[in-house]
C-alpha cells in the first residue's frame, strides 16, 4: 500500500483498493493545522474526489488525537489562517461527491470539530472529545461548524456547544447524534476502513444520488427537495435497480445480509 506525503509529511495519504486513508500527521500539536497542512488536506481531499477508482475516504489524525483546529502558535505569531470553509482553497468548503468517514480519537476541537463535521460518518472511541475550545481565545469558526453542527445535532445543542465551548465526550456525542458509532479504544481507524470497504462494495450510483439528495435537501422546501430526490434517482433506477432486484430475487442479501455479492460487477 503506497503512501504519499504532503506538506513535508504533515498529511499522509494511502490507498487500499477503492479506500483512501488521509492522516493529519502533526501529533506534537494534536494535529492542529497550520496553513501548509490545511492546504495539503484540501489537496488530498480533492485528489480523492477526482479519482474515479477511489470510492470512500477515511480521515484521521496521528498519535491519538484527531485535530485540535488551527495552529494558534502560528496565528499568535502574526500569521493569519485562511477560512477552511469560506474560501476557494479551503479543505472544508463543500461536501465532496463521495463519502468521507472520520476516525476520531482524542481531541476534535475548534476547527478540528469542523473537520469532523465535514465528514459523512464519525466513528469514535472512548477518548474522543469534541468542543469549540477556541471560544476561550476569541477565535471564531470559519470552517463550516456554525452551519453543519446545527444540522447534525439541532439548533439548541449546537448553540450550547458554540456559546459555552464546553467539552462533549464520546458517549454524549453518540447520544446527540454528533458521533455515529462508538468502537473499542484504539480501533477507530481499522473500524472506519472496514466500513469504508463495505460502502465501496455497494452499487455506487444509487448510493451517490441518495447521499447528494440528503445534502441538497437543506437548500429546498420539502416538495422541491422530494422532486430533487426523484431527479437524482433516475440514473440509478435506469442502470442499477433492475440488476439489483434480480440479484435479490435469486437469493442475494436474504436475511438482511450486507455481504458483498460475488456476482455484482457495479
Amino acid at each position: 500500500m503506497a503512501e504519499t506525503t504532503l506538506a513535508g509529511g504533515k498529511v499522509l495519504v494511502s490507498r487500499d483498493g477503492p479506500v483512501t486513508t488521509i492522516v493529519i500527521n502533526r501529533p506534537d500539536v494534536r494535529n492542529a493545522l497550520d496553513n501548509d497542512s490545511a492546504r495539503a488536506l484540501a489537496e488530498a481531499l480533492w485528489v480523492f474526489d477526482a479519482d474515479d477508482s477511489a470510492r470512500v475516504a477515511v480521515l484521521t489524525g496521528a498519535g491519538g488525537a484527531f485535530c485540535a483546529g488551527a495552529d494558534l502558535k502560528q496565528l499568535g505569531a502574526g500569521v493569519d489562517y485562511f477560512p477552511w470553509a469560506g474560501s476557494d482553497e479551503g479543505p472544508l468548503r463543500a461536501a465532496l461527491s463521495k463519502p468521507v468517514i472520520a476516525a476520531v480519537e482524542g481531541h476534535a476541537c475548534a476547527g478540528g470539530l469542523g473537520v469532523a463535521l465535514f465528514c459523512d460518518i464519525r466513528i469514535v472511541d472512548e477518548t474522543a472529545v469534541f468542543g469549540v475550545f477556541s471560544r476561550r481565545w476569541g477565535v471564531p469558526m470559519s470552517d463550516g461548524t456554525t452551519v453543519r453542527l446545527p444540522r447534525i445535532v439541532g439548533q439548541g445543542r449546537a448553540l450550547d456547544m458554540l456559546i459555552t465551548g464546553r467539552a462533549v465526550g464520546a458517549d454524549e456525542a453518540i447520544a446527540i447524534g454528533l458521533a455515529t458509532r462508538k468502537v473499542a479504544r484504539g480501533t477507530t481507524l481499522a473500524e472506519a476502513q472496514t466500513l469504508a470497504r463495505q460502502i465501496a462494495g455497494f452499487p455506487q450510483i444509487a448510493l451517490g444520488s441518495d447521499r447528494r439528495s440528503a445534502y441538497d435537501s437543506f437548500d429546498h422546501a420539502t416538495a422541491a427537495a422530494i422532486r430533487r430526490e426523484m431527479e437524482l434517482s433516475l440514473e440509478a433506477r435506469r442502470i442499477e435497480s433492475q440488476a439489483g432486484a434480480a440479484r435479490f430475487s435469486h437469493g442475494a442479501g436474504r436475511g438482511g445480509s450486507f455481504a458483498n455479492d460475488p456476482k455484482r460487477t457495479n
